[in-house]
């Protein structure tokens, strides 16, 4: 595999695809692993989650305890051989544009009309297998969301406990999707509903850690 310290770069071989060295555990990981930081003008580290800032960039594990080892380690001083600032709250700012994101895939999901919201549609749907994905309110009555599951559990193929979500609030799904009191939502299948679980399970493992592979890896034992 090729690092990014590399002098050299094989042909066709793209800069996504190339290891990358986390600045707080110095273990060399895919960027799809980890998030860009740069410092800005001001000398203030930032995330950079589409990798588009221009600077030099450090990396550091996609999770909540890696970037507080970060800060705490003084990795971004480190990594950049100069005097930066890293907030002591960056931990905190990198989840709020992740749950963002999060939030816009939800939102493009509806416009491209791939969600279903409501209890008794989403229980009607199931059995008819068209639903790709679950979405619960992360604050949402556990009885309601069991009995969904279950039901999508039967229906949704043998990976399906790995597309039951659960990672957003019911304000912030509400805000999303445009209505009020939106407690679950079904997705179907297709490129708005992959795009949403991509960032919604880049979420879970941001706050679980980054072995954390999807929503209800467990699932189906617990139901």
């Amino acid at each position: 595999m090729v690092r990014e310290r590399s002098t050299g770069r094989p042909a066709g071989l793209q800069p996504e695809q190339m290891l990358r060295l986390c600045a707080a555990t110095r273990v060399e990981r895919s960027p799809d692993e980890l998030i860009r930081f740069v410092a800005g003008p001001d000398g203030v580290i930032v995330p950079d989650l589409v990798r588009r800032l221009p600077g030099r960039g450090v990396w550091v594990t996609a999770d909540r305890e890696n970037v507080a080892r970060a800060i705490a380690s003084r990795a971004f001083a480190k990594s950049l051989k100069r005097k930066v600032e890293a907030p002591s709250d960056l931990a905190d700012r990198v989840e709020t544009l992740i749950v963002r994101r999060v939030m816009d895939a939800l939102s493009l999901a509806n416009k491209a009309g791939a969600v279903v919201t409501g209890f008794e549609k989403i229980d009607q749907n199931l059995p008819q297998g068209s639903v790709h994905a679950l979405l619960h309110g992360s604050d949402a009555a556990a009885d309601g969301c069991m009995k969904l599951d279950r039901k999508f559990l039967k229906s949704g193929g043998q990976d399906a406990a790995s597309r039951i979500v659960a990672v957003l609030t019911v304000d912030q799904m509400s805000l999303a999707i445009g209505r009020s009191n939106v407690v679950h939502a079904a997705l179907n299948k297709g490129g708005a509903t992959e795009r949403f679980l991509a960032e919604a399970g880049r979420l879970m493992r941001y706050r679980l850690g980054i072995a954390h592979q999807s929503a209800f890896s467990d699932a189906s034992e617990a139901l």
